[in-house]
């Protein structure tokens, strides 16, 4: 299995051998460091590799973090479950992807912060005619007295609320085009987040 840490960049388009245009999404995948090798048959129960990302304060890190990384500043820590060979402190760049891979991008999506029903779950609203005055964009009846819930609210009532900010996962993207010098990665279609987005790129 193949992976790496990277930022989104933002959208482009690319043309492919048949000479037909494909949308795509510039990855920057600098290298990242594995700090931790997980074992199946050791104490953790499960095989996987941490890796570390980019470069931040070490005041801004926990003596904690700070003692299990050997005092390197990392920006981010993130964990692949493989059982792939591999030496704490060794690298990983954007050249283990090839033009043709099919990968998959993880990601926490743009934050939009408190929103109603009609944006967050896409409600259609009330009837904007007759005698209604300020229900066009209300969820209506949320309760009951009598109903399923028996006078409340149930769990999971589709309501106004903080929407995005969810971690999706978007599959079956393929890479278009690498660029290991520059450590770019393109993969089709879009991916979730905002730009400079910390994303999650496996090999499936």
């Amino acid at each position: 299995m193949k992976f790496i840490l990277a930022k989104k960049e933002g959208m482009t388009r690319i043309f492919v051998e048949d000479g037909h245009a494909r949308a795509g999404t510039i990855l920057v995948a600098d290298p990242v460091v594995i700090t931790q090798i997980k074992m199946k048959d050791g104490k953790d129960g499960y095989a996987a590799i941490q890796v570390g990302a980019g470069i931040r304060k070490t005041k801004n890190i926990s003596k904690a973090v700070l003692g299990h990384t050997k005092g390197r500043g990392y920006a981010a820590i993130r964990e692949f479950r493989t059982d792939n060979t591999a030496t704490v402190g060794d690298t990983i760049d954007a050249s283990v992807f090839a033009v043709g891979d099919t990968v998959q991008v993880s990601g926490l999506t743009k934050g939009k912060g408190f929103a109603g029903v009609v944006k967050r779950h896409g409600f259609h609203g009330g009837p904007r005619s007759h005698g209604q005055k300020h229900t066009e964009r209300s969820p209506g009846s949320i309760g009951g007295s009598s109903g399923r819930a028996g006078g409340r609210v149930a769990k999971g009532m589709k309501m106004a609320g903080r929407t995005g900010a969810d971690r999706v996962t978007i599959t079956n993207l393929k890479v278009l085009a690498v660029d290991a010098k520059a450590g770019e990665i393109i993969v089709s279609g879009a991916v979730p987040g905002r730009r400079g987005a910390l994303l999650e790129v496996v090999s499936t």
